[in-house]
């Protein structure tokens, strides 16, 4: 594995890791480092850096789904012009174009179901080239990019029948 994969591997672990501890992990020089980062964002490799949070802990309300999405591609474009016009939309965490029985999937976060389904209705299901929509919504996240979310810890759910 080279230098590359490895630094990729420890940033999506941990991307708030030092340049001098990912140093030591890859037997390099901290300004080597920054230099093998600054490449990976040129070539497009990297393409952000985030936090993974616990919406729900920050609001009860909060609400994510999941949208298959069953498109007519454009001539000329295929998908490409229907998944960018999605991915305009600020509540589309992430576009992706799928095999099987639909061709997007689309991932929606809002403050709560109503503003989720006024979401699907009005903006998302009338654009040009959508055929049909499915929502499905998130119950419970278990784990996410790699990390596992705290696990329940309701009263109700330690009673047994």
């Amino acid at each position: 594995m080279s230098n590359k994969e490895k630094l990729v591997n420890i940033l999506r672990q941990d991307a708030r890791i030092s340049n001098e501890r990912i140093a030591v992990m890859l037997d390099m020089t901290p300004d080597e480092v920054q230099k093998l980062i600054e490449e990976l964002e040129e070539e497009g490799i990297i393409i952000g850096y985030t936090a993974i949070t616990n919406d729900e802990k920050m609001d009860k309300n909060f609400v994510c789904a999941l949208i298959d999405v069953k498109v007519s591609p454009q001539v000329n474009c295929g998908y490409d012009d229907v998944a960018a016009n999605i991915a305009a939309y600020r509540e589309v965490s992430s576009v992706y174009l799928m095999s099987g029985g639909y061709d997007l999937s689309v991932t929606i976060k809002g403050a709560n179901l109503r503003e989720v389904a006024m979401f699907v209705t009005e903006r998302l299901a009338p654009l040009d080239g959508v055929v049909s929509t499915t929502t499905h919504f998130i119950l419970h996240r278990y784990k996410e990019k790699d990390k596992m979310f705290a696990r329940n810890t309701d009263e109700r759910s330690l009673v047994s029948p």
